[in-house]
């Protein structure tokens, strides 16, 4: 059950987050949403209605989840830019996943919404300096996180919530 919960493993933060671990973290978050749509192409409803995983979301609430969180952690990137090391706002993602327009929206507005998003985030995320990287903001959960954490953090959240629906294509031979 591990491996149909993180397909790619448990989170990991880095240690050492070097100028070019930023780089490369700001190049795979501009490729997320073309990853997405490409995990997605072909689908047909019923197959978006499936859970990823015995008891798990249906690959239509992943994509809404993906949407939903990378919104609020961008919104967490700007007010860590923009006030001095802020309290941020959780979330609750299963109440999230529940709601109207996680299971009934097309998957084609979370995929614009995300795609939008990250080109804003990369033009973002190309523009700060190594001292704007080690600005904080503060989780609820998490405590204190700095940016360059959480950029690596939703690296790994984009490609983990990616590899649900790859997994379960390659389980399901679609």
């Amino acid at each position: 059950m591990e491996e149909l919960r993180y397909p790619i493993g448990r989170y990991k933060q880095a240690e050492n987050i070097t100028a070019e671990q930023r780089e490369t973290w700001i190049e795979e978050m501009k490729m997320i949403p073309e990853m997405l749509a490409q995990a997605l192409e072909g689908l047909t409803d019923e197959q978006l209605d499936t859970p990823y995983r015995p008891g798990g979301w249906t690959l239509k609430q992943v994509v809404h989840h993906l949407c939903d969180s990378h919104v609020v952690n961008y919104t967490r990137f700007k007010c860590g830019l923009t006030e001095e090391n802020p309290m941020t706002a959780s979330f609750n993602i299963d109440g999230w996943a529940s709601l109207t327009d996680a299971n009934e929206a097309p998957i084609s507005v979370s995929i614009q919404l995300f795609s939008a998003l990250h080109h804003r985030w990369y033009l973002l995320l190309q523009s700060l300096t190594a001292d704007d990287f080690s600005k904080t903001f503060r989780h609820p959960r998490r405590g204190v996180q700095r940016l360059d954490e959480a950029l690596g953090l939703y690296v790994w959240h984009g490609k983990h919530h990616i590899a649900h629906i790859t997994s379960l294509r390659k389980r399901m031979g679609w």
